[in-house]
């Protein structure tokens, strides 16, 4: 509340929706880090599976990406619904 009063409602609801989507990509840009690189690695060691992993892996990185949307949608809510 008081952090409320001091920043000012716009302000703190920036400020939330600024933490929320900041915080809620971390994960998603990890994994699909941690993807490529797999893949990446895969791909190296048996290059004739090359079709399969990249289909699979790029099915995997919008499963992850999925996530990165839903903090977006939570970081709109806040600025514009509350």
């Amino acid at each position: 509340m008081v952090l409320l009063e001091a920043l000012g409602v716009d302000a703190a609801k920036m400020l939330a929706a600024g933490l929320a989507i900041g915080i809620g990509v971390i994960g998603p840009g990890i994994g699909i880090g941690m993807l490529g690189a797999g893949a990446m690695n895969a791909i190296g060691r048996n290059p004739e599976a090359a079709g399969s992993i990249t289909t699979n892996m790029i099915l995997a990185i919008a499963f992850a990406e999925a996530l990165g949307i839903y903090a977006l949608i939570v970081a709109v809510i806040l600025l514009f619904v509350v």
